[in-house]
């Protein structure tokens, strides 16, 4: 049994194309099931994990069956294929098989070209681009050009999220449009559950009168948002999961952006010679992202009930332990992201005439 990442976004373990379908099983399951056997023409199975993979190649134009198998003696995993047509040769003539095999990293434009010359199917589902495929391939590519560009993967990051904000301000703008009249009603809404807080019915009739007489709509902000997580999403996938960011330095202390923050405020930032457990290597990347996410929370209107208030709270805190352990150049992008997000939500809020606190001011 291999040590895997056992991250939800990222499949590790089996996988092969059968059909035109991708199959994907994990070590748990083939261990319960003993074996897999599926039969197609053309595809390829093998083994992946997060940035390499071991693949078998059949004959594309011949029916094969393909066998995922786990054997108990060992605790051993096992791929293979068996070529179903037989071959016919005359007395005089001679016939010949090719069987390719991969084994390597998941270079996305390595597997396309073997993909293309030896018209294996579906070979670039090899690396795991997820349900927003059709986005996150050409963000990928996009990345990769500006990298090419710009000479660092860091600077690439920053600068593509900033091209995602400009490609999706539309959308931003009538979400923090919605977001500002829902924070300038907010001293209204205060005073009404101050008044009604044991009525919940003629609260929320009031509500509703407060929201028509001031044309505010709270779910206006919601369906804009839903629009662009897909997209976040396919560039959070893309930095996960491809080979870009391996071995990347940025600047200054982040020497790999694939790995996480290094520094973590319990010795100092390496002031003190100690090194703490891994639960406490909170560095300066992910602090700083817990000060943008709470600032950003700052800026948008409070939950109703005052429990969820008091959750939120504590959600910057939470995600600063949560992404302490991720990769660099995802929390860069997760930092950057809010921080536009919050000069995008100040300027409209000033526009709007409404401030931080949910007072009105000059607009």
């Amino acid at each position: 049994m291999p040590e895997t990442t056992g991250f939800y976004i990222l499949h590790e373990g089996p996988i092969g194309v059968f059909n035109e379908t991708l199959e994907e099983l994990d070590y748990d399951d083939l261990v319960e099931e003993g074996s897999k056997n599926i039969s197609s023409t053309g595809g390829w199975l093998g083994m992946t994990d997060k940035f390499w993979l071991t693949a078998l190649l059949p004959d594309q134009s011949v029916k094969f069956k393909g066998r995922f198998n786990h054997i108990a003696q060992g605790d051993r995993f096992q791929t293979d294929y068996l070529n179903q047509a037989g071959v016919l040769i005359k007395a005089g003539e001679s016939a010949s098989a090719t069987n390719r095999m991969y084994s390597g990293a998941k270079e996305v434009n390595v597997l396309d070209d073997y993909e293309k010359k030896y018209g294996i199917d579906r070979l670039e589902l090899a690396i795991d681009w997820g349900w927003f495929y059709f986005l996150t391939k050409p963000i990928y590519f996009a990345l990769e050009f500006i990298d090419s560009q710009l000479g660092n993967l860091g600077l690439a990051i920053l600068a593509l999220t900033v091209c995602i904000k400009l490609l999706l301000l539309p959308l931003a703008h009538k979400s923090y449009v919605s977001m500002s009249k829902m924070k300038k009603l907010q001293p209204e809404m205060v005073k009404l559950r101050e008044k009604f807080g044991e009525d919940k019915q003629k609260l929320n009739t009031e509500m509703m009168a407060l929201y028509k007489r001031e044309k505010a709509n709270p779910a206006a902000g919601c369906l804009p948002i839903l629009l662009q997580v897909p997209i976040f999403f396919a560039l959070y996938k893309v930095l996960f999961v491809t080979l870009l960011m391996r071995h990347q330095p940025f600047y200054g202390w982040i020497v790999d952006l694939s790995a996480p923050d290094p520094t973590t405020i319990f010795n100092l930032f390496g002031l003190i010679p100690w090194s703490p457990p891994e639960f406490l290597l909170i560095g300066i990347l992910p602090l700083l992202m817990g000060l943008s996410m709470f600032l950003q929370q700052k800026f948008n209107p409070q939950p109703a009930d005052p429990v969820q208030a008091k959750i939120f709270m504590f959600m910057p805190i939470f995600f600063t332990f949560l992404l302490a352990s991720f990769p660099a150049g995802l929390v860069i992008y997760w930092t950057w992201n809010n921080c536009l997000s919050i000069a995008q939500q100040w300027y409209i809020m000033r526009r709007m005439g409404v401030s931080v606190s949910g007072q009105s001011t000059k607009a």
